[in-house]
């Protein structure tokens, strides 16, 4: 719905400001799909981007369907070696964001179309992969709350903003940040009329039934509960596994190890 009724109003919208010349076809994002990704974390920039008239390539290994980290199917539409050359929008959503860590193959395609790419961009800890790639050196970037000391691992300097826009890198917060991030965008790159249009086409109008979308207002009682899940969730997995990422960063960048 939001996307057929936005899209021709969209690429209108193109014509009338400072990005008219590149935006005179399609931009092409380029959104990185893994075994156990969050879905909603690309979903909803998707929807951003795909109503404001872009062209939207899921990319992974091969066009077999991905698992999310609950078990959703997704459809990749074209694998790492076929995607497009110059993106507009490079993306990574997060989640069980191990498997992105410790690929080479996935991290190498990053480096690469990072090289070229208008915005390189990450939602939740997507930005741990960016930053593995060595995409985050010297900006500023946010993730999910529960994982900002380990993207400060890296060399990163986090951010709390739930959107993050350092230059040509945008950065969202935790998993529903990714619309407020798809829009963000959408509004840099073709204007905020545009960006007005897609919120209003997928009524994105928020009213959470509960004040406990962050640390601060979940309370300390419920942020121990979610720190309980989290360790029975990954162990200690996921900090062998940024230790290792942080090492090849390191030695790929020539960086003394401490």
């Amino acid at each position: 719905m939001a996307g057929d009724t936005t899209t021709q109003t969209a690429q209108t919208a193109q014509g009338n400001g400072p990005q008219s010349d590149a935006a005179a076809r399609p931009m092409d994002v380029g959104m990185l799909l893994y075994e156990g990704h969050t879905t909603l974390d690309f979903v909803g920039p998707h929807l951003a981007f795909a109503s404001a008239g872009m062209r939207v390539h899921l990319v992974a290994h091969s066009l077999d369907p991905v698992a999310s980290d609950s078990g959703l199917a997704v459809l990749p539409t074209v694998t790492l070696q076929d995607c497009p050359a110059d993106l507009d929008i490079l993306f990574v959503p997060g989640g069980r964001i191990d498997e992105v860590l410790l690929d080479p193959a996935k991290l190498d395609f990053l480096a690469h179309h990072g090289r070229t790419a208008s915005y390189i961009t990450s939602v939740c800890t997507g930005s741990l992969a960016l930053a593995a790639a060595g995409l985050l050196d010297g900006y500023r970037a946010a993730t999910h709350w529960a994982t900002r000391d380990q993207l400060a691992r890296f060399g990163v300097e986090v951010s709390n903003e739930r959107v993050c826009i350092d230059r040509n890198r945008a950065t969202g917060g935790g998993v529903t940040a990714g619309i407020d991030f798809g829009l963000t965008l959408v509004a840099r790159m073709l204007g905020e009329d545009t960006a007005k249009l897609s919120q209003l086409a997928m009524e994105y109008d928020p009213q959470p039934p509960f004040d406990a979308g962050s640390p601060e207002s979940a309370g300390p009682d419920v942020v121990a509960r979610f720190a309980e899940f989290a360790v029975a969730t990954f162990g200690e997995r996921i900090d062998e596994t940024i230790a290792r990422a942080v090492s090849r960063a390191l030695e790929q960048r020539g960086v003394a190890q401490p």
